[in-house]
């Protein structure tokens, strides 16, 4: 028996894309999984909401509790972003900054600090932010995403050390995936093709494995794990 068993698990953005992926997973673990999203349909195992609103979560967290008893997995996967060059600066409102970073940082905060008593009381207490390469490296489909990647980064080691040791807090760092946001990106699915390590594009599958691996790994806390396929290498 998997000590996964019986654990239940919030997933946010899990209606595609890793999120999804990571959600299946799970579930396939023995993991009770409730999968959240902007906009999802409702039932035990599905609650929307924007995780970006502080009230919306601390409901979606006391929900899960209510009806499955406990919450031991988080998996941050819910983002956002906007597809404009870094060099045009007019391309990018005031707007757009609130709303990524709103997704993307304080929405992975929310979840956390809605979670951490609950997360404090169970035998495996583990969080997992879904980064980017665009948080390490200057890269990304927009400049306000590339730096709320890096502030998740930088939010899963100041947390790792802030809930220690009952909570365990890491986070993933993508290359290129396969999923929907990444249609149509021929030019730069060539270049990872010819710059890569392993010379392919990577899938949502391979970054579930990572997630797994983080959330069983009981002395692993605050690392920034790269799943890129040796793109880095090179890039």
């Amino acid at each position: 028996m998997s000590r996964l068993d019986g654990a239940v698990a919030l997933v946010t953005g899990a209606t595609s894309g890793i999120g999804q992926a990571v959600a299946d997973r799970l579930t396939g673990s023995g993991v009770t999984v409730v999968r959240n999203a902007r906009s999802c349909h409702a039932d035990d195992l599905h609650i929307p909401g924007d995780v970006a609103d502080e009230a919306t979560v601390r409901d979606l967290v006391a929900t899960i509790v209510a009806r499955h008893g406990r919450l031991d997995i988080v998996v941050n996967s819910a983002g956002t972003t906007k597809h404009v060059p870094h060099h045009d600066l007019d391309g990018i409102s005031v707007a757009d900054w609130h709303r990524i970073l709103g997704v993307n940082v304080i929405g992975a905060w929310n979840t956390v600090k809605a979670a951490a008593p609950h997360l404090r009381a169970s035998p495996i207490g583990a969080v997992v932010n879904i980064s980017s390469m665009a948080g390490i490296r200057v890269t990304g489909s927009s400049l306000p995403y590339s730096v709320s990647k890096a502030a998740l980064n930088q939010l899963t080691r100041t947390l790792a050390k802030a809930l220690g040791p009952r909570i365990r807090v890491n986070a993933v760092a993508p290359g290129l995936i396969d999923t929907p946001w990444t249609q149509g990106w021929s030019a730069r699915t060539e270049e990872v093709l010819a710059l890569s390590a392993l010379g392919r594009i990577g899938t949502p599958a391979d970054v579930t494995t990572m997630v797994l691996a983080l959330i069983e790994a009981d002395y692993v806390t605050g690392e920034i794990v790269t799943v890129d396929g040796g793109l880095s290498l090179n890039n």
